[in-house]
């Protein structure tokens, strides 16, 4: 790499700044506000004897006191960084970005989607309200969980909304990075209630202009740096008559910033004060609310609503019918249609209607009922409402996941365990599949059916489990997996990595279907696969590096029984419509065939961006070092300092999924540690904390050194080498 062997911690420091300057340094492209510095803990000696090492090395005396850390961004007991709320009016005009808030920015930008969301079409929102919130989705690096709460079914929603009682709430960066890579958009809340609620509406809605348009500028530029899509406004408290009459202006001022900021956002009003300025939920969107509906994008109604409030709604809304999500409640508190599993027949009418729906804490399936049934329960409760809720479909490519859930009993790496024990990460959440049963028309017999499974995975934490039954009277039943709508590139390439259960004997391949008429799909062919495929394999010409290493598993029979088949497809003036896995029988039988077969990974690439060379991890630094003494009882040369400390890089962000953390030790004179670097955690981000790093403690006239590495999980899924990897050193001895 290009970064010098030993650096100062001012150095470090100054490239750092220099990086966050730049959307080439591991920023968010088009970001305008620069987070605030932080000056690292200590001073760092350069290091002669160090100059000729490939990595950046710092240098680093013990010892046990060390600067605190601000208390928003990190667990005061662990240090490990959360996100975080707004908790008053004062707090929110005081925000300006720090370099800890780099940790709460989304990696993942809005994936493309069809229809938008701006289709006419009803939509669904999804408002999370689970137990006050920011419980174990606040830690950004994850958390060890034994049961998480988990949601998938993101091929339903369109709107994801973080709701909590404080006054800002900025949705936990792990649902923004999951929501996103469905396609799905995300606001926060912005809340006042009761007395307190009052009192700070007066303070910005009651006086001149410039006070709510300052609120207002605060609450996009903090969409638009934690890059999520807008704002939920819910007004729970009665407002002085200057207060509500300034109401409409301010969410028309907001929401046309955040249209100029935020690309697709959403400024939405929930059913709570009228135009009087009084508190009183309409259940309904009419002439005492409509003011507020008009001046933003949509309109959220409140929960005891009946037939004949939804009927009135349409006289109103004319064009506007989709802008208006009625509300249910899934707990079903009060007097309201539906909720639990009953929500079907809230959907009923309100569909009948054509409005939008905004489902309330669906999270009921895992507050309220057993949690060792939980995806039983949640995939009933979707399976329900399965026929209101229209799907959308992925638009762009590369199409790579694991159906990894963010969660899992242990990490698996491409087949290997990584760490025992179960986790919980919701930004390492894949894109998730169409779930559900689907039975053969006119075969009551045949059926296949798909379930999340966290007994085994490929990569991450779960695979996708897809049980089926081929009656006597067909030779092959398929699923459709994903719903696609990408103009395909001239060449394709797809991988599936899959595993057949017990005693099945059935074929497995991927299939796909386009949707114009003028397409040719051309040398369907495998790029290399076990004896027995139905394609010849095609000879491939040199293939430029990043192919070698996607194409280098296929057709290989990996360990604990998975196998990859890899496919090469080219075409022309096509639209690729949808993605099926098909199971057929491999032998002449016409007896009734079942068969379970777990899912490992699917990839779709575009050929042509496996052709541009990979960016490099760069500039690696180490920062905000904290050192705790060994355990008590551990004595002699072996007893264990805790470190924490925090890396920062560059990298051109695009191009990743993610990154993955490793370390190992090394001390001179003595062991060249482990063969293998050893797996810390997973980054959405440039940037990760190290924390209670267990590391041997060094005796006078001794030094330590513990390597950290980066490794860039590309956005096509194929393995960068370690040499590769980003890499930075730090040097440590007593005082």
């Amino acid at each position: 790499m290009d970064a010098p062997a030993v650096l100062t911690r001012a150095a470090a420091r100054r490239k750092r700044q220099q990086g966050l300057a730049s959307p080439e340094a591991g920023t968010p492209e088009g970001r305008e506000r620069r987070p605030g510095r932080r000056r690292p803990a200590r001073r760092i000696q350069e290091d002669q004897e160090e100059a000729a090492e490939a990595e950046a090395v710092f240098r680093e005396v013990v010892s046990f006191s060390s600067d605190p850390l601000p208390a928003r961004y990190y667990d005061k007991d662990t240090t490990k960084p959360i996100s975080f709320y707004l908790s008053s009016l004062e707090e929110l005009l005081a925000w300006t970005p720090l370099m800890e808030d780099s940790f709460n920015m989304a990696l993942e930008p809005l994936q493309c989607r069809q229809p938008p969301l701006s289709s006419p079409r009803p939509r669904t929102l999804l408002c999370h309200d689970m137990m006050g919130g920011y419980l174990e989705d606040r830690f950004i690096q994850g958390a060890v969980v034994q049961t998480p709460y988990s949601f998938y079914h993101w091929q339903y929603v369109d709107v994801f909304v973080y709701f909590s009682h404080h006054t800002v709430t900025i949705p936990p960066v792990g649902w923004t990075n999951a929501a996103h890579r469905h396609g799905v958009s995300v606001l926060g809340t912005f809340i006042t209630e009761w007395s307190e609620g009052g009192r700070l509406c007066e303070a910005f809605l009651a006086g001149e202009q410039r006070s709510y348009q300052a609120v207002a500028d605060q609450l996009v530029q903090i969409a638009q740096f934690f890059r999520f899509d807008g704002w939920l406004i819910n007004i729970e408290n009665s407002l002085s008559r200057a207060a509500v009459g300034n109401t409409p202006a301010f969410l028309q001022y907001l929401t046309s910033q955040l249209h100029r900021q935020v690309p697709g956002g959403l400024v939405l009003w929930y059913d709570s004060v009228v135009q009087s300025g009084q508190l009183k939920w309409q259940d309904e969107l009419n002439e005492h609310n409509r003011v507020f509906f008009d001046a933003c994008d949509g309109f959220f109604t409140n929960y005891n609503w009946r037939e004949e409030h939804l009927e009135r709604m349409l006289a109103l809304v004319g064009e506007r019918l989709a802008d208006v999500y009625v509300g249910v409640d899934v707990f079903a508190r009060g007097k309201v249609v539906g909720g639990r599993f009953d929500t079907d027949k809230s959907l009923e009418l309100i569909r009948k209607h054509g409005f939008s729906a905004a489902l309330f804490a669906p999270g009921w399936v895992y507050e309220c009922l057993e949690k060792k049934d939980f995806f039983q329960n949640q995939d009933k409760f979707w399976g329900l409402l399965e026929r209101y809720l229209p799907t959308h479909s992925i638009c762009s490519l590369p199409l790579v996941t694991s159906f990894c859930l963010g969660m899992g009993k242990r990490r698996v790496c491409y087949g290997q365990e990584q760490v025992a024990g179960p986790w919980y990460h919701p930004s390492a959440q894949e894109v998730q599949p169409l779930f559900g049963e689907h039975r053969l028309a006119g075969h009551s017999q045949g059926w296949v059916k798909t379930h999340c499974c966290l007994a085994d995975a490929w990569h991450g934490g779960s695979s996708l489990l897809i049980r089926g039954v081929i009656p006597p009277e067909v030779g092959s039943v398929a699923v459709r997996l994903f719903s696609l709508q990408v103009p395909v590139p001239p060449k394709i390439f797809l991988s599936m990595v899959y595993k057949l259960e017990g005693s099945s004997d059935v074929k497995v391949a991927l299939e796909l279907s386009t949707g114009d008429t003028g397409c040719a799909i051309d040398n369907v062919s495998v790029l290399s696969a076990e004896a027995g495929s139905r394609h010849s394999p095609r000879p491939l010409r040199v293939p430029p590096t990043k192919l070698a290493r996607w194409v280098g598993r296929c057709g290989q029979q990996r360990g604990g029984g998975w196998i990859q088949r890899c496919y090469e497809v080219s075409l022309r003036e096509c639209l690729l419509q949808d993605l099926f896995v098909s199971f057929s029988r491999t032998r002449g039988s016409r007896e009734e065939e079942s068969f379970a077969c777990r899912l490992g990974e699917i990839q779709v690439v575009d050929a042509e961006s496996l052709l541009a060379p990979l960016p490099q991890v760069q500039d690696v630094t180490i920062s905000q070092v904290r050192w705790l003494p060994p355990a008590s009882g551990s004595e002699g040369p072996l007893a264990e300092l805790r470190l924490s400390c925090t890396l920062h890089w560059s990298y051109l962000l695009r191009h990743a999924r993610g990154f993955r953390i490793h370390w190992w030790q090394r001390t001179r004179g003595g062991s060249p540690g482990p063969e293998r670097p050893t797996f810390l955690g997973l980054a959405f981000a440039a940037q990760y904390r190290v924390v209670d790093l267990l590391v041997v403690a060094t005796g006078p006239g001794q030094e330590g050194r513990v390597e950290f590495l980066v490794e860039p999980v590309p956005r096509e899924g194929f393995v960068v080498p370690q040499a590769e990897w980003g890499r930075a050193a730090l040097v440590y001895a007593a005082p």
